[in-house]
């Protein structure tokens, strides 16, 4: 046990030191200072800015900064439609692979243009070298780097500063951030054992029977498994993620993606304390964030290593529960990743989340629940402070003060643009279509296992997709051919049409919508005009107040979807302890 609590000791370490380096190097490119790259890249943005037209970077306001993403969104979804609709005479198909269904290629063509990459197929089964290359890689950069543009324009807006142009700053943030990151880290990819290639499957005869040929799936994966982890993508090239060894093949590997997924939420924290002024606000509310997160992971560790009860009756020993996971990593890298993943809105998976304890079902179902632990690309930082926004407004209430945040006062118009955020658009994006499944169990949901695991299996899945996350319980009918119309000999695929049409307007209401209340909030603060602080004025930038932001996140949570959380999780460890499930 003590070997498995130094490595996520180590890790988290490695995060905390990274923190300021990488923060101070983002709040210098998207500040427009000088960076060790202007040689190189100021001649190639000048280039590209020309070719989109943004020549002299006007600044955008909300509105404008919305409809910019909205319009070039649309623009890739179809391109990336198209491609995969065509791929079975488009080159770079060397297992000749055809179209998968209609309504698959509209579920990962939202998906992945929506930064969540949940997957209803497997890759290596269902789409080319060339969708995964041109059609996914290419979104992997541009959702990715659409999120953080959006983070740094809510910083903005936040700190009184004009929100920039989305051009401009999606741009920048692939060129100067996720590019020069991602060649390094594909190298090291390659390095490490992950294989790059253009090449076909490996086709041998098998060692029980030399008249039986298997085949080897591999292809262009180390500089496709980079961006998936740093842009907090999360989609496999092959269908078990990062538990294939040819996706995360060592230790090593496993400690790379981690960072990865971590590094740029993390970070961006200590970037908004330096386009405030103001880093020991970043520092408490990082603080506060990693201690929140240290709880979620401890909770989830001491569920993995003590074991499944009825196992352990079973060995006559305590063991800690080790289905589902790859021995490579153990319980310990399992668990760190899995709240990590769910905690960054990355969605990778270097084990099978339906088959954790119920407590880590209960954290990974709660970190999509909230969205800042550390939150998505960009927007999870943006959702911390639309809490921090409320938690003004609370505490202004409570002590008679006039709700201020970071000398902007907080009227009617950014309380309601936050609430509806946080308490109204998550919700109704997971809990009605997750009730219509729950309703009709076998001709909608497809649910694997019934009971309480089988509602968490449902809400799970919209929680996912609503989250931007893309991680998956496992074990619904939501691929073609549906996996439970394949056990039982039906000819309908009904559920996984379901699962694949009913998870987009989670995946649409849950990126597009808070993108637009951010960024109207975001304007909002920027044309406030800053008020002096006086003696009657609410600091945040102290540790009563990051308290206090703390317990309105976990109470607004909880009365949110404690319900949901009950009737799930918490029910099924209840059952497990008295030896009934």
């Amino acid at each position: 046990m003590l070997q498995g609590w130094i490595q996520i000791a180590l890790t988290l370490l490695i995060i905390v030191a990274i923190t300021p380096f990488f923060g101070r190097y983002m709040a210098r490119v998207y500040l427009e200072e000088s960076t060790f790259f202007d040689p190189v890249l100021n001649p190639v943005e000048r280039l590209l800015y020309a070719l989109v037209g943004v020549t002299n970077k006007e600044n955008m306001t909300g509105w404008q900064y919305a409809r910019a993403i909205l319009y070039s969104n649309v623009v890739m979804m179809l391109l990336i439609f198209l491609l995969i609709a065509n791929q079975g005479w488009l080159p770079l198909n060397p297992t000749k692979i055809d179209a998968p269904t209609w309504d698959t290629i509209v579920h990962t063509t939202i998906s992945f243009i929506t930064n969540t990459n949940q997957q209803h197929y497997s890759g290596e089964t269902y789409l080319s070298y060339g969708s995964q290359m041109f059609g996914l890689g290419y979104h992997m950069f541009t959702s990715a780097a659409t999120g953080l543009a959006v983070g740094i324009a809510f910083i903005r807006g936040l700190t009184g500063r004009s929100l920039g142009n989305f051009y401009v700053d999606l741009i920048r943030t692939i060129t100067r951030i996720l590019l020069p990151i991602c060649i390094v880290g594909g190298i090291v990819f390659m390095a490490a054992g992950v294989p790059e290639t253009l090449a076909g499957a490996v086709v041998f005869p098998t060692l029980e029977d030399p008249n039986i040929s298997q085949a080897i799936a591999r292809g262009p994966v180390a500089h496709f498994e980079i961006i998936k982890q740093l842009g907090e993508n999360g989609g496999g090239f092959f269908a078990i993620n990062s538990a294939h060894p040819f996706e995360n093949p060592s230790g090593f590997t496993n400690l790379i993606q981690i960072v990865a997924m971590l590094s740029i939420p993390t970070s961006l924290i200590y970037t908004y304390g330096l386009f405030a002024n103001n880093t020991k606000q970043a520092w408490l509310l990082y603080s506060m964030v990693g201690v929140i997160f240290l709880g979620f992971l401890i909770v989830t560790a001491i569920g993995e290593y003590n074991g499944n009860p009825a196992v352990n009756t079973l060995l006559g020993s305590q063991q800690p529960n080790l289905e589902g996971k790859e021995v490579r990593f153990g319980w310990a890298q399992s668990v760190l990743f899995a709240v990590s993943t769910t905690g960054t809105m990355c969605g990778a998976v270097n084990s099978f989340h339906d088959s954790f304890m119920p407590a880590g079902g209960f954290i990974f179902l709660s970190n999509m629940f909230l969205q800042i632990m550390w939150g998505g690309q960009g927007t999870g930082t943006a959702y911390l402070f639309a809490y921090s926004i409320l938690a003004v407004f609370v505490t202004g209430l409570m002590v008679g003060r006039t709700p201020e945040f970071l000398g902007r006062k907080i009227e009617k118009r950014e309380v309601v643009l936050a609430s509806f955020l946080i308490l109204l658009v998550h919700p109704i994006a997971i809990l009605i279509p997750g009730g219509i499944a729950l309703a009709f169990p076998d001709q909608l949901a497809g649910i694997s296992n019934p009971g309480f695991h089988g509602f968490s299996q449902v809400i799970y899945e919209y929680a996912s997709a609503a989250a931007n996350n893309g991680s998956g319980f496992e074990g619904l009918g939501d691929s073609q051919p549906s996996p439970l119309a394949i056990a039982t000999g039906a000819k309908t695929t009904a559920t996984a049409l379901w699962w694949n049409l009913s998870t987009c307007f989670s995946l649409l209401a849950g990126r597009y919508v808070p993108i637009i209340g951010l960024l109207l909030l975001a304007d909002s603060m920027s044309r406030k005009q800053a008020v002096p602080y006086t003696t009657g004025t609410l600091r945040t930038d102290t540790g009563l107040f990051t308290g206090v932001t703390a317990g309105v996140i976990l109470i607004l949570g909880a009365l949110t979807f404690f319900p949901v959380l009950a009737l799930g999780p918490i029910a099924e460890a209840f059952f497990i302890a008295k030896g009934i499930g």
